[in-house]
Formats: C-alpha cells, structure tokens, sequence
C-alpha cells in the first residue's frame, strides 16, 4: 500500500507540467541548501576558518621559504664565483706565497722587518681581491659583507654600510673549521651575533665555501654574509596577514630569525613548541598563558630550516557571531529573492517551449509552412533554430522526391515509346525477312533477323532486369547490324569475366553508349573504328570502360557533357527516339544511388573513354 501511494506521488510529479517543475526545483535547490547552511554554520564556520588559516597559512610559509630558498641559493651562487675569477685565485696564491716566506724567514731570523717592496706587494694583493669583492659584494641586493681570507687567515673584504665584523679571526677560525669536510661545497651557517666597527652587536647568517685552485687545493675562503633586512620584511609581511608571532629554527633547534627578536641565536631545542613541531609540516594547537593558539609550521628541503606561526584562536574566532547573525538575515532575504525569480524564471523558460509545442502540433497536422520565431542564442534558441532547419530539409526532400519520381517516370515513358504495337511489327518483320529469302536475297534476310532480335530486347519489358550476358548479347547484335551496314567499318572487342555473365542489371546500357560513339565519333579518315567494352572492380564498385578510337570531342563540348552529367540535368529525346547517354546515367543514378553513373574522358582525334560505374555486387542490394 505505501508502495503504490510512494508512487502515486512520483507520478504525479512526473507528470507534472514544466513550468511548475522548474519552480519546484528552484525551490529544493535554493531553500533547502541556504536552511541547512544557516542551521550548521555556527559551529562549522570557526573550524572552517582555522582549516582555511591553516591552509593559507602553509601556502604563505611555502612561498615565503621559496624566496628564502632562492635567497640563499643567490649567495651559494656568489660563494662559488672566486672559482671562476683567476685574479683572485692569482691573488690569493700570492698572498699565501708571501706570509709562506714570511713565517720563513721569522723562523730563522727571529724577527723581519717589513721591506718596501713587500708593503707595495701587499698593497697590490689586498687592492686586487678587494676590487673584485666589492664588484662581488654589490650583485646581490641584501648581502651585509663578503669576505675573502687566504690560507692564512688573512681576511680581504669591502662591507656595505660599514658593517665589518671586529672578530675576523674568530670568524676565519669557526668559519674554517666548519668546511674542514665540506671540500669546495658551499656551507649554511646559522645566524650569529657579532661586534661591528661601528660599535653595535648586529646577526647574520653565512654562506661559506673553501676556494680551490685548478688542482683542486685550496686556496682559501669565501665567506658571505646576510643582514636581517631580507628576513624581517616577509616575516613582516606573514604576520601582518595571519595576525600570529613567527620564528625560524634549523633542525637543531637554534633560532635563526623570531618576530620580536628575543630569541637570536638561543637553543630552542628543549621547548615544547619545537619539540610538537615534528616532521616536515603540520599544526598542533596550545596553550600559552591561558591562551589557545594555532599553531602551523612547514620546513625547507633544501635547508632544513622550519618556520612556525603562531596564531591567537581568538582572532580565528573574533567574527564567527557576526557572521552567523548575518548568515541567518541573508538566508531569509534570499530565501524570498529566490523565491520570486524562480517563478520569473520558470515562466520565461516555459513559454518559448509552448509555443514551440504549438508549432509542432500544427506541423503533425500536416502544415509545413511553419517557422519559429528565434529571438535568443541560448540552448532553446538553438533548438527553434534546429526545428526551423528540420522543416526545411523536410520541405527540400518532399520536393526531391517529387522531382526524382517524375524524372524517373519521363525516363521509363521514353523507353517505353518504342513498344508501341510490338507483336505488329515483328510479324511484320518476319514477313520481310521470308520475302527476302524467297528472294535469294540472303544479307537482307540477315539485317532483318537481327533486327528483329534488337526489337525484341528493347520492347520486351523495358523496365525490368536482364543479365550481363543477355546485355552484352545485345551489343554484339547491334555492332553486327551496323557491320552489315557499314562493312568492314567497325570491330568490337569485349573482355569481360564468364563469372559476370549472370550478374543482374537493368537493360539498355551499353547498346546507347556504344550507339553514340559509332553516329557521332566515327571518324572518315580512319579505315575502321575499334570498339571496346572493358571491365575493372575495385572494393565497391565494377568500373566498364567503353572505348573508341573515333574523332573525339572537344574541350568545350566535353565539359558541357560532364557538366549535365555532374548536374543531374533531365535527359532530351533524341530525333530518332532512342534513349541517349544523359538518360543511361540517370536511371543508372535513380536505380542504384548517386553514387554511380556515367563519366566521360576524350581526346580530340584519339577517341572517347566512357566510364560506367555499378555496384559490385548487385545480388546483395536486391
């Protein structure tokens, strides 16, 4: 029982008209979504808003790491260009030559002065690699300081802003003992504190790099430097848009940037934060001082630096009332907004496919003369437009069928022309052709017989079928007959395959072809005319080529025959009667399809190829 009412229902909803269909969809699909949303939206929205921050929050981290990434990269890259630079490798060899033989001749002496020719020899060295440190020092924007020192630790360099370390010893020896295995690879160092000689403590981390000479020794040491401008401006920025504090580690847990700048350099290793920040990225929540915090940390592949947000919930969560109330005051309004343009809608939709109904319904009683009326380029724009197209065709194939009937009929009352009174002139025939033997006169009696057997053909049930064998039977009759007229004038040569020889055809196809090429290519200068009758096949079609050697036609004329052909023109009775080569191609064309016919191809003074196309296998389309 609640089976057949369940589908009552349906089928009343089935069978309901469009327009309230469409209305009744516009309304489950607007009220129900907008109802559901503002009943659940209160305690989805704050996890929404955290899912969103995290997610964000990730991207703006990627990205900000990326440009670190490259940052550091950039300084890898201006590390590695002493090695491509022969002046300061030259340089460099020469410094260490010279504090070689320098802590030489203090072992033995004790003490040396320096003589004026090694100051000038220092000058040189020291001007040379500080030319091309500060070309160096100025490529990358951001860069603090470059440093070169030779094997000796003696430093070279030309700092930006006057930032020059006052411990470069200190720094040659820690910087030197981190690339102790590094061989020519460039090393990240964190950041580090140092004195400058400007009497502030300023951070920087480095990139340091050995420098080896073509025999891969080293020569000495590199040593790139970077403020925290770079840093402080996208940590700037990243907090700025997620409201949270930021700070950057490397995997031991060293801090190498925070966002307040009190944890320069210290080991965070051992804190909870750094410790709950396990694996590459992720967030985890807290509490700090009473207060819940997201938060969100991804890390660098190719420095193993991590970056870590934290976000107060409170400002994830300070709009989440708000929006609920206007979430509920917007449900409603556009709950009636949608309400009343779904009716619009509905009805603006229906009607162009009532009247197209209307149209129909005239046009299945029989009232072609239609048209509907399109006015717009949406789907049932295209649709009037596809119907107006439909009615066309419609009209164009009545008018093709009508054409075609009569086109076939004026062909088959042409041919049928010569059976008037068949009977009467075969016996009359025969009354001849006994006169003529009576008579002793034996051609005459020939001529006759064979032309009674070419009348009985043609007559005898014009529009019906024969075979290849009786068609070619014909031919052989005709060309015979005219030989009898013509003596010695014509010959005709017919290679067609004995497996044709019962293949089903309609009458009178050859004889016409054959007939025009002997009235009007015969050509008098020639002592006899060669007919022949061919035959070729490809995968669909049988191809017979009816040829003569006779005078030809020429261009124009030619054209003028294939163009009636192309164009499917109705055939024109000729003088005496006959079925010409136009009205061959046309029955052929309207038994079999378009896709046969007749083609002809002539040379003047060479003769004509005529080329008749039927189907291969007629049997199978009967």
């Amino acid at each position: 029982m609640k089976t057949a009412r369940s589908y009552n229902w349906w089928s009343y909803i089935v069978d309901m008209s469009m327009e309230r269909k469409l209305f009744l969809v516009f309304l489950l699909i607007i009220t129900l979504p907008l109802s559901f949303i503002s009943v659940i939206s209160f305690k989805s929205y704050s996890a929404s808003i955290q899912a969103n921050t995290i997610a964000y929050s990730e991207k703006l981290i990627d990205q900000m790491m990326d440009s670190i990434d490259d940052y550091i990269e950039d300084m890898k890259r201006i590390s590695s260009m002493p090695a491509y630079v022969n002046e300061i490798k030259q340089n460099l060899i020469r410094s260490n030559r010279y504090y070689e033989q320098k802590q030489s001749m203090e072992g033995r002496a004790g003490t040396a002065a320096v003589a004026p020719g090694d100051m000038d020899l220092l000058l040189s060295i020291q001007r040379g690699i500080e030319e091309n440190i500060s070309f160096i020092n100025n490529i990358k924007r951001g860069t603090n300081s470059v440093y070169i020192f030779d094997s000796y630790g003696n430093g070279y360099y030309s700092a930006k802003d006057g930032g020059v370390r006052l411990d470069l010893k200190q720094s040659y020896t820690y910087w030197s003992g981190q690339t102790q295995d590094s061989g020519g690879e460039a090393t990240l160092l964190g950041t580090q504190a140092y004195t400058s000689n400007l009497q502030s403590t300023r951070y920087a981390f480095t990139v340091v790099r050995k420098i080896l000479d073509g025999l891969w020794k080293p020569v000495g040491l590199i040593a790139v430097e970077a403020n925290f401008s770079n840093l402080e401006t996208q940590v700037a920025e990243l907090d700025k848009v997620t409201h949270g504090k930021s700070v950057i580690v490397d995997q031991s847990g060293k801090v190498i940037y925070d966002s307040d700048q009190k944890l320069l350099t210290a080991d965070i290793s051992r804190s909870a934060l750094f410790q709950s920040a396990a694996g590459s990225s992720g967030s985890f929540y807290d509490t700090v001082s009473g207060k819940d915090r997201l938060n969100i940390y991804s890390s660098s592949s190719k420095t193993n630096w991590k970056v870590i947000i934290s976000i107060p919930v409170d400002e994830l969560t300070h709009g989440v009332k708000l929006t609920r109330n206007a979430t509920i005051g917007a449900t409603l309004i556009i709950i009636v907004l949608a309400l009343i343009i779904s009716i619009i809608l509905s009805f603006a939709l229906t009607k162009p496919l009532t009247r197209m109904i209307q149209l129909m319904k005239r046009v299945q009683g029989g009232d072609l003369d239609v048209t509907f009326r399109v006015k717009r380029r949406d789907e049932i724009g295209l649709l009037g437009h596809q119907f107006n197209r439909m009615l066309a065709r419609i009209r164009q194939l009545i008018q093709d069928i009508y054409r075609m009937e009569e086109q076939k009929k004026e062909a088959e009352l042409q041919a049928l022309q010569s059976q008037i009174n068949p009977h009467f002139i075969y016996n009359t025939l025969e009354s001849i052709r006994m006169t003529a033997e009576i008579n002793d006169d034996t051609d005459a009696a020939d001529m006759i017989s064979i032309l009674g057997k070419l009348l009985r053909y043609s007559t005898s049930d014009v529009s019906g079928w024969t075979t290849m064998k009786q068609e070619l039977l014909y031919v052989r009759n005709y060309v015979e007959l005219l030989g009898c007229r013509y003596p010695g004038r014509f010959e005709l040569m017919i290679d067609v395959p004995d497996a044709l020889g019962d293949y089903s055809m309609i009458k009178l196809v050859f004889q016409p072809i054959i007939e025009n090429a002997a009235y009007h290519g015969l050509d008098d200068t020639k002592p006899q005319m060669h007919l022949s009758i061919t035959c070729e096949h490809t995968e669909q079609k049988l191809l017979f080529h009816i040829r003569d050697d006779g005078c030809g036609m020429d261009q124009i004329t030619l054209d003028k025959l294939n163009q009636r052909l192309r164009h499917d023109a109705p055939p024109k009775k000729s003088i005496n009667g006959g079925i010409g080569m136009i009205n061959v191609h046309q029955r052929i064309r309207l038994h079999y399809g378009p896709a046969y016919g007749i083609q002809v191809f002539s040379t003047p003074g060479e003769g004509t190829d005529v080329i008749l196309s039927l189907p291969l296998r007629e049997a199978e389309r009967r």
